[in-house]
């Protein structure tokens, strides 16, 4: 039976990883979350993992009075997230932290040897060299998570590296598919946020409405397959049936299908090498009826051109965009700026925080630092 650790347990993708868990065939050694103590006691009383760690370290006591007598070891702050990561009696650990707080744990469960199956996309957005480094450093493998991701993966056993002319990553098109700038006008955050397809969390459902999201997956599949980005195209696939494709140079192209359900994916890879039974509805292509692909608008939603051009720079230009992201989408959850404006402060911050080299870690969170403070003083000024 594997041992899981879910870093990230309280998040959309955790919860649908524990509910695969508790289909059976795995243990949980180790749970962690950001904020909500109450969600991860009820998780660690309902899983009984050896460790739970909270990242709000003034929300420790909290858990260890409600976990008082089961055993379960409380953990708090980042370095106790970070130590349930690397945990010795984790066989994998599934990061599903949303936003560069899931870099450390990466880090944590690479350099102790982890296999680590990863829905934490901004970990390679923000430090991809630096991650893969880790990873091949200690002789770790990386299953991907994100739904796209994971259907690359399963793609290329298709093919051989060196046979891949290109990915084709698939793209919902988010809830304003087919509006014009001017049409973006005055949206709200309740809009940003109904998205027409998948049940994901606020920040990332943001994304998908800007197409920030596919960018940071360009970027994402860069680093995971070794690509360039002019490997990497993308197309607007409104049924959310076909979850990204593989074209190989002697023109095949190879699919992945399935019910848009990120069970799948986690499943997938818990379960890694094999394939364990069905958990999500049968796919029906009759009842789905048709499946079409169009060209994403760029010129109303132009993050991609954005992350393309941080992915060519490398360094720490990842780690800007993403800090300038995060910034800029918090402050449209709050109402302080407009959904349009999100582009134009990652732009900036892009054009205006200094590139450089990351040498380590702490690179680039000085960069993810400075991206965010030229966010927050752009915003005030206007």
């Amino acid at each position: 039976m594997k041992s899981v650790a879910v870093i990230g347990s309280t998040g959309s993708v955790g919860r649908q990883a524990l509910d695969v868990i508790e289909c059976g065939g795995f243990r949980v050694s180790a749970l962690a979350a950001g904020e909500n103590a109450e969600l991860l006691a009820e998780q660690a009383r309902r899983f009984r993992p050896d460790i739970a760690a909270i990242k709000n370290g003034a929300k420790a006591e909290r858990l260890r009075e409600a976990l008082a007598g089961t055993g379960i070891s409380v953990l708090a702050g980042e370095d106790g997230v970070s130590a349930a990561a690397a945990y010795a009696q984790s066989d994998i650990v599934l990061n599903s932290v949303v936003g560069i707080a899931g870099l450390r744990p990466t880090l944590a469960a690479l350099a102790a040897g982890k296999t680590l199956a990863l829905a934490n996309k901004e970990s390679l957005v923000c430090a991809g060299e630096l991650v893969m480094a880790a990873a091949r450093k200690n002789g770790c493998r990386i299953l991907p998570v994100d739904s796209e991701h994971s259907a690359v993966f399963q793609c290329l056993k298709s093919g051989e590296h060196g046979e891949i002319e290109r990915l084709i990553l698939t793209a919902s098109g988010g809830p304003f598919f087919g509006r014009s700038r001017e049409e973006l006008r005055g949206v709200t955050v309740k809009d940003a946020l109904a998205h027409p397809t998948w049940s994901m969390g606020a920040k990332i459902s943001i994304d998908s409405a800007t197409m920030m999201n596919k960018g940071f997956e360009i970027m994402e599949a860069g680093y995971l397959f070794s690509l360039t980005e002019e490997q990497i195209s993308v197309l607007v696939h409104r049924e959310s049936i076909v979850h990204s494709m593989v074209e190989y140079r002697d023109g095949s192209v190879i699919a992945h299908m399935s019910q848009p359900d990120m069970r799948l994916p986690v499943q997938y890879a818990l379960e890694y090498p094999q394939r364990g039974a069905r958990t999500i509805e049968q796919l029906d292509l009759v009842k789905v009826g048709s499946l079409t692909f169009r060209e994403p608008d760029e010129e109303t939603f132009p993050a991609m051109r954005l992350c393309r051009e941080a992915y060519r720079r490398g360094g720490n230009a990842g780690a800007v965009v993403n800090g300038a992201n995060e910034a800029a989408v918090q402050l449209f959850i709050e109402g302080r700026i407009a959904f349009a404006e999100i582009y134009e402060l990652v732009s900036s911050a892009a054009e205006t925080v200094p590139h450089a080299q990351a040498k380590d870690i702490e690179d680039i969170f000085a960069a993810d630092k400075a991206a965010r403070e030229h966010v927050f003083d752009k915003a005030v000024r206007k």
